[in-house]
């Protein structure tokens, strides 16, 4: 298998605007109502959660294939996240609740995570 050279996670781009997104989520979920704390707060939470945290041990399990799989698995919790937030707008907790940072930073992430799979595939 061969190793994956990344100095540190954290100065990836993709990390880093997956930690904006988590910020940005977490804003969000503030303001919904009380009766989505046990139900769509903590599963958006978790899901943003996700994307950094699978793209950090991806970075840090040493060869290409468990990279591209966490990498994977970062965008499916993204797209598990783009479900969860049009369940949010659907739900119209509050007039004033602004999607637009999260939906901007995760077509982001999503696009980014995209190129660095189908990238690190056609190495091989």
């Amino acid at each position: 298998m061969e190793k994956i050279k990344i100095q540190s996670y954290k100065n990836l781009i993709v990390w880093q605007k997956a930690m904006d997104l988590v910020d940005e989520v977490y804003k969000l979920t503030k303001r919904f109502p009380k009766s989505e704390f046990y139900v769509l707060t903590p599963q958006m939470r978790r899901s943003a959660i996700s994307i950094p945290s699978n793209i950090a041990e991806g970075s840090r399990r040493g060869s290409r294939k468990h990279y591209i799989q966490f990498l994977m698995i970062a965008f499916g919790s993204g797209a598990e996240l783009e479900t969860q937030i049009e369940i949010a707008k659907r739900r119209r907790f509050d007039e004033k609740l602004n999607f637009d940072k999260a939906d901007n930073l995760l077509l982001e992430v999503m696009k980014i995570l995209n190129k660095m799979i189908f990238t690190l595939r056609a190495q091989n």
